[in-house]
């Protein structure tokens, strides 16, 4: 009798266990959702970035602007070269809040226009580096593997934009 109580508990344990992680996995983004998402994280920051160089008002801005666009055009070359594999169709589109972000920006000028960049930048690298370090963290396979290469790129961006800030 005391066997089978503890083998009951011990089932009802492990269903416990596996429709955690179950549920786990249905929250964390799929490869195709991730890479379809970074892209359009590229085409923003390579978007506001292209403004930050056109409107900075130093040459801090100007040349953090430079830096995403550069650095993100890489990134989304990367992950465009993985498109295909996952049956993911590249578009140019930015994510709505980054539209938002855009035409905020597009009416500012000088040190408003900077603190403004400098704040988004932050949260929205923020945002992505949690994002990436947990798909980094699901294995080997090649998107995982894409967003490992680029968390420390992410890094040094919020590591730049919140020196603007201060």
């Amino acid at each position: 009798m005391k066997r089978t109580t503890t083998a009951r508990i011990m089932l009802a344990g492990t269903a416990i266990l596996i429709g955690c992680l179950i549920a786990s996995e249905a929250l964390a983004k799929s490869d195709k959702e991730f890479l379809s998402d970074a892209i359009k994280t590229d085409n923003a920051e390579i978007a506001l970035g292209q403004l930050a160089v056109q409107k900075g008002s130093t040459d801090d801005v100007r040349k953090y602007g430079q830096t995403l666009v550069t650095d993100h055009q890489k990134g989304k070359d990367a992950a465009v070269a993985l498109a295909p594999a996952l049956q993911v169709k590249p578009m140019e589109a930015l994510p709505p809040d980054a539209v938002k972000e855009q035409q905020k920006l597009q009416g500012l000028s000088g040190t408003d226009f900077d603190k403004e960049f400098a704040q988004f930048m932050i949260a929205g690298h923020k945002q992505a580096i949690s994002e990436f370090q947990e798909k980094a963290g699901e294995g080997d396979r090649p998107v995982p593997q894409l967003a490992k290469q680029t968390l420390p790129t992410l890094q040094e961006h919020l590591k730049m934009a919140e020196d603007l800030a201060h």
